[in-house]
C-alpha cells in the first residue's frame, strides 16, 4: 500500500499548490468515406450504423462517426454561411484565406458537393491561363448547381488559398477575375526534356530564377498538389480537385517518390484528382505552328523535332492520367470544352457514407494499417463498396531508439508509401573500369533550407542517414549502401547553410544494363525523411563500333581535398579507389542542378575509351575543346584552347581523362549551351556532348 499512499500524498501536495494533476492521452480518429451501389448500379442510401462492420488490420473497430452525405443533383440543401473573405483588388499582398474546418470528424458542409478549382499558373502559358479562367467562369455561371460548393486554390511560386468553399457565385467570379493573367507564366517555359539539339529555339532573354534550373520544379508542382490534398484532408467529406494544367513535365531524372507521395496523400485525404489539360485538342503540324519558335538544327528535316514535341506532350499527359486514375478521378484530355471537364468531375461525386472510428492501435510506428468495411446483412450481398484500403499510422521520431531508427530506414525504403519531407535531387553517371564493369557515382543534393541545425559548442551540427538500393530490370538487388554522416559548420558558415545545399556522394560497380535506384535520406535533428526513385541505364560502350566511346560528362563547381569534405562517411584512400572523380587527393562534386555563379570555376570531366593510336608517335590522336553558346541566340560566347589527350588514367590504360577548368567571371549571367568537342583524328570519329547551364550574377 505504500506506493498508493505516496501517490495520494503527491496529489494532495499538488492540489495545495493549486496545481491540479494532468493526465494525457491521445487517439487517432480515422475517417473513411464509403460509396455503396447495388448489383444494378443504384446507390444504397438507407443504411444505418449497425449495418456496417469496420475492421483495422482484422480487428473490429467501434464506429464513432456516422453520417450520410445525400447528394441529389440540383436539389438545393439548406444554405451554408459563406466565410468572410477579403476583397480582390489590384494591390493585394494581404493575408490568404484558409479552408474552414470544424474539428475532427465533424461535417462542415452537410449534403454538399465539394469542388476545388486548382489553377497551376506555373505550368500554364498566358493564352492557356485565359482559357482556364474562361472555363471556370462558364462552369460557375451556367453549370454550377445549388448543392455545389466551390473553393479556389492557385500555385505560382507558392500555394495559395484564394477562396474557401462557398456557393456565392458572385464571390467566386470576383476571385477568378482578380487573377492577373501572365502570373508565373515564365515558369511554364522552364524545363522540358533538356534536349538541346532538337528543342525549340525560343530566343528568349535570360531571367534569373531562384529555383535551381528546374531540377526540383516538377517535384514542386506535385508537392503543391500534395499540400492541397493534406489541407483539404481536414474535412472528412469527399472532395474533387479540378487541376488546370498543361501537364507535368518529366525532367529526365524522374522522382517517382514525389508522384506516389502526392497520390497517397490524396487517397488518405479523400481527395480525387480531376486534371484538365488546358491545351485541349492539339494537332501540331510537322514544322510546328505559329505559337512556337522554329526548331533548332536539322531536327525539323529528320523528324526528330516532331517526335520530341509529341513525346514531351504525351509524357506531360501521362503524369496527369496517373494522378487521376490512382486517386479515383478522371483526366480530361484532348477536348476544347474545358467546362465540361469540371461538370464531369462534379457528377462523379455521388451520395456516400462518412464513417469514423478511433483506432485501437496506439503505436506511433508509422506502419500501414489496412481498413476493411463490410455490410453486416446478407440482404446486401453483392453490393459494391468503394473506400480507401488503409492508411499509414502516426510516428514520433523523438521517441525512437537506435534500433527503431534503423528499422524505420529499412521499412521506409521498402514501403509503397514514400516520404518527401526532405527534398532530394540525384545525379547518376557512369565510367568504364574495364570491359563489362562500370563505376556509377551517385550524387545526392539536399537544399540547406530544409535542414534543421542544432548549435553545440559554437558549431551548427546535424547528422544524416542514407540508405539506397540498385536493382536490375528483373528486380534483382545489384548493390546497396547504408551510411551515417555528421555535419559540423562553424559559426561563420552556419548562417549561409539555408542558402546553400548539402551534397552526399557514393557509388556502385555495375555491368551494362537498365537499373532502378531507390534512395532514402533522413536528417536526424528533425527526423525529416526524403525518398528518391529513378531509372538509369549503363550503356555497353563496347557495342559501339562506329562512334567515339565516352563516359558521362560531369559538370561541377567544386573540387576540394577529400579530407576537407563536410560530412563524408569514409575519407580513407580505400573509399576513393576506383572512383574517377577522385584524383591526387582532390574530389570533384557534380553540380546536379547545373546552376553556377560568376565567382566560381566550372570543372568539366569525362573520359574517352579505346582511342586510336598514331602509328608514327604511338600516342593517342584525340583533340578537344570546350565551347559556350548563349541559349538565347546560339551565338558563341566562349571557346577554350584546343587540348590534346596524352595521359591515360591510372590503372586503366584504355581510358583517357579529359579535364577543363573555366573561370566563369568572364561570362555574363544567363543560360548557356555548353558543348565539349571531342575528335579522334586517327579513327575519324567525333562526339559533341552538351548540356544547358545557368550562370547567376
Amino acid at each position: 500500500m505504500r506506493p498508493l499512499i505516496t501517490f495520494f500524498a503527491l496529489v494532495a501536495a499538488m492540489a495545495a499548490q493549486n496545481d491540479a494533476p494532468t493526465f494525457k492521452s491521445s487517439s487517432t480518429l480515422v475517417i473513411v468515406d464509403v460509396s455503396i451501389q447495388d448489383k444494378a448500379g443504384h446507390e444504397i442510401t438507407n443504411l444505418t450504423k449497425n449495418d456496417f462492420v469496420l475492421l483495422e488490420d482484422g480487428k473490429p473497430q467501434t464506429i464513432a462517426v456516422f453520417e450520410l452525405q445525400r447528394l441529389n443533383g440540383g436539389t438545393a440543401p439548406a444554405p451554408v454561411p459563406t466565410p468572410p473573405a477579403p476583397s480582390i483588388t489590384a494591390a493585394l499582398p494581404q493575408r490568404q484565406n484558409i479552408i474552414t474546418t470544424a474539428g475532427p470528424g465533424k461535417l462542415v458542409y452537410r449534403d454538399r458537393r465539394l469542388l476545388t478549382l486548382f489553377f497551376d499558373f506555373s505550368s500554364l502559358s498566358i493564352p492557356d491561363q485565359t482559357l482556364a479562367r474562361q472555363a471556370a467562369e462558364k462552369f460557375i455561371r451556367e453549370k454550377m448547381l445549388p448543392g455545389d460548393l466551390v473553393s479556389i486554390l492557385s500555385f505560382g511560386t507558392a500555394l495559395k488559398v484564394n477562396q474557401d468553399f462557398t456557393a456565392d457565385k458572385d464571390r467566386l467570379l470576383e476571385v477568378i477575375h482578380g487573377f492577373r493573367i501572365g502570373a508565373a507564366s515564365e515558369l511554364a517555359a522552364v524545363g522540358g526534356t533538356g534536349d538541346t539539339t532538337s528543342g525549340e529555339d525560343t530566343g528568349a532573354a535570360f531571367e534569373a530564377d531562384q529555383t535551381e534550373f528546374n531540377i526540383f520544379n516538377t517535384d514542386l508542382k506535385l508537392a503543391a498538389l500534395e499540400s492541397a490534398a493534406k489541407m483539404l484532408g481536414a474535412l472528412p467529406e469527399k472532395k474533387a480537385l479540378i487541376y488546370f494544367s498543361e501537364g507535368v513535365d518529366k525532367t529526365g531524372v524522374e522522382n517517382q517518390s514525389q508522384l506516389r507521395s502526392t497520390i497517397n496523400a490524396a487517397v488518405r485525404s479523400n481527395v480525387s484528382f480531376y486534371p484538365i489539360d488546358v491545351r485541349g485538342l492539339d494537332a501540331t503540324p510537322p514544322g510546328g505552328d505559329a505559337s512556337h519558335a522554329s526548331a533548332r538544327g536539322n531536327s525539323i528535316f529528320t523528324g526528330a523535332a516532331q517526335r520530341g514535341v509529341r513525346d514531351q506532350f504525351l509524357n506531360q499527359q501521362e503524369t496527369l492520367a496517373t494522378l487521376a486514375s490512382d486517386t479515383g478521378g478522371k483526366a480530361f484530355l484532348d477536348s476544347n470544352d474545358l467546362a465540361l471537364g469540371i461538370t464531369q468531375a462534379r457528377d462523379d461525386v455521388r451520395s456516400y457514407y462518412v464513417l469514423g472510428y478511433y483506432s485501437t492501435n496506439g503505436a506511433a510506428d508509422g506502419r500501414f494499417r489496412r481498413v476493411t468495411v463490410k455490410l453486416a446483412s446478407k440482404q446486401y450481398a453483392g453490393a459494391k463498396l468503394d473506400y480507401r484500403s488503409g492508411y499509414f499510422g502516426p510516428k514520433d521520431f523523438r521517441k525512437f531508439s537506435a534500433a527503431d531508427k534503423d528499422n524505420q530506414l529499412q521499412e521506409a525504403l521498402m514501403l509503397g508509401d514514400p516520404v518527401t519531407e526532405l527534398p532530394l535531387a540525384i545525379e547518376t553517371d557512369y565510367f568504364r573500369l574495364n570491359r563489362g564493369k562500370y563505376f556509377v557515382p551517385v550524387s545526392v543534393k539536399i537544399p540547406g533550407l530544409s535542414v534543421a541545425l542544432a548549435m553545440k559548442k559554437g558549431e551548427a551540427q546535424t547528422t544524416f542517414d542514407f540508405i539506397g538500393q540498385v536493382r536490375d530490370a528483373h528486380g534483382k538487388l545489384m548493390g546497396s549502401v547504408e551510411d551515417g554522416i555528421k555535419v559540423k559548420l562553424d559559426s561563420s558558415k552556419s548562417g549561409q547553410a539555408a542558402s546553400r545545399a548539402f551534397q552526399y556522394d557514393t557509388g556502385f560497380t555495375l555491368p551494362p544494363g537498365a537499373y532502378s535506384l531507390k534512395f532514402l535520406a533522413r536528417e536526424n535533428q528533425s527526423g525529416k525523411m526524403g525518398t528518391f526513385e529513378s531509372k538509369f541505364t549503363v550503356p555497353n560502350l563496347d557495342a559501339l563500333k562506329d562512334k567515339l566511346r565516352l563516359s558521362s560528362v560531369v559538370w561541377s563547381n567544386q573540387r576540394a581535398p577529400v579530407v576537407e569534405a563536410v560530412g563524408v562517411a569514409d575519407k580513407s584512400k580505400k573509399a576513393g579507389a576506383g572512383n574517377p572523380l577522385i584524383s591526387d587527393g582532390q574530389k570533384l562534386a557534380p553540380s546536379i542542378t547545373r546552376v553556377f555563379r560568376k565567382d566560381q570555376n566550372l570543372y568539366v570531366y569525362l573520359e574517352v575509351y579505346d582511342a586510336s593510336v598514331d602509328q608514327n608517335s604511338g600516342m593517342p590522336a584525340i583533340s578537344s575543346e570546350l565551347t559556350f553558346y548563349r541559349a538565347s541566340d546560339k551565338v558563341k560566347a566562349f571557346e577554350s584552347r584546343p587540348a590534346r589527350l596524352m595521359q591515360t588514367a591510372e590503372g586503366r590504360p584504355t581510358a583517357l581523362p579529359l579535364r577543363f577548368r573555366v573561370p566563369l567571371g568572364q561570362l555574363t549571367p544567363g543560360r548557356y549551351i555548353c558543348q565539349v568537342n571531342v575528335i579522334d583524328q586517327q579513327a575519324h570519329k567525333f562526339a559533341f556532348p552538351r548540356a544547358e547551364l545557368v550562370l547567376l550574377p
